[in-house]
């Protein structure tokens, strides 16, 4: 062979290597390490974001158990002006009631929905006792009554207990029962 019909064939054969290169095609989609790595990283921010949702599912909680005192304090006002001989409602259920059952009464006032008067609501526990009880002309009377919201489960649904009276202010119990001493800010 000689020198010019190496040099032909090697060019022929570099023009071959080089369209072969041109033409394989490269593989769509991630390779396995790609998709482990992307996965580790979602996890990591997941469990980043984790105990930030639960403190906020406590905060909401206790907002909602703050409003639903205010609410109840309000249904008792209502209920006293509205039956005055009985004056404040003893339990949830009388400030509560059917609307479709007929006209309210004190045993079902239809102040309050049902989802208060339940008794469980957003995590918290509600119930109401009568302080300063009387009987006139036969009737019960309740001067007085404390509201209290105590979480279903301390340290999860709750931090924080909830209580009221029939002066209105709200106070709180840092340990989450039902020994409120200190005033909500």
């Amino acid at each position: 062979m000689n020198r010019t019909s190496l040099l032909c064939s090697a060019r022929r054969g570099s023009k071959i290597l080089s369209l072969f290169r041109e033409t394989r095609k490269q593989p769509n989609g991630f390779t396995l390490m790609e998709l482990l790595i992307v996965i580790a990283i979602i996890l990591i921010l997941m469990l980043m974001a984790i105990p930030t949702i639960g403190s906020l599912t406590k905060k909401g909680n206790e907002t909602s158990a703050i409003n639903s005192v205010q609410t109840v304090t309000k249904a008792e006002i209502q209920y006293q002006s509205s039956y005055p001989a009985n004056g404040f409602a003893c339990s949830l259920p009388a400030l509560g009631g059917d609307p479709n059952a007929g006209a309210p009464t004190p045993a079902g006032a239809q102040i309050l929905q049902g989802d208060l008067t339940s008794g469980y609501k957003s995590g918290y526990i509600f119930t109401i006792a009568c302080t300063n009880k009387v009987t006139i002309n036969g009737t019960d009377r309740s001067n007085g009554y404390t509201i209290t919201a105590v979480p279903q489960t301390v340290g999860k649904s709750g931090d924080r207990g909830f209580c009221s009276d029939q002066f209105g202010g709200v106070k709180y119990d840092p340990a989450g029962g039902t020994n409120c001493t200190q005033n909500l800010q």
